[in-house]
């Protein structure tokens, strides 16, 4: 594993990790718990929230190596699956499908799996109602709809600014 990937994941950690052992203090200290708690809880809550927090450094560090020197992430969309999944998925795991804008072009994420990667000229970028149509070379790569309010006409903005029809 890259060691890039590799400190993305403990950022990721430690961030989570810190942020939820000062919430669990800040929280003990308010409610007078005695201290054998509020450290009990502190550490499990790091764990829990180290690991957590790695899984998605991790996956942030692997979005990050397939941007080429100079590409800079405009957002990150996450898209609503095509079928509702039997049982939602872990919160660890976060969303299924994301809508990664570059400066250079749009990459279609399945958690940590790069689907498909196209620059902005050779896309064409329709926004649907509220569904986001992406076609590439004559052909509809995508047709998403999106959970952010106003994402679809963000990304549209963001494509002509880029160079997409």
């Amino acid at each position: 594993m890259d060691w890039r990937i590799r400190r993305a994941g403990l950022s990721g950690a430690v961030v989570t990790a810190l942020s939820a052992v000062v919430a669990v203090v800040s929280y003990g200290a308010g409610a007078d718990l005695p201290w054998w708690v509020v450290v009990a809880v502190a550490l499990l809550t790091a764990g829990l929230g180290g690991w957590t927090g790695a899984q998605i450094g991790r996956r942030r560090g692997i979005r990050n190596e397939v941007l080429e020197p100079g590409e800079k992430v405009l957002g990150t969309y996450t898209v609503r699956p095509p079928y509702t999944e039997h049982t939602p998925p872990a919160a660890h795991e976060g969303p299924q499908y994301q809508l990664r804008v570059t400066t250079h072009g749009m990459q279609m994420w399945e958690r940590s799996a790069l689907l498909w990667r196209h620059p902005w000229p050779e896309l064409r970028v329709i926004a649907d109602g509220p569904r986001l149509r992406i076609h590439h070379e004559e052909r509809e790569v995508g047709a998403m709809l999106l959970e952010q309010p106003g994402a679809v006409h963000e990304i549209r903005h963001a494509a002509r600014r880029h160079g997409a029809n």
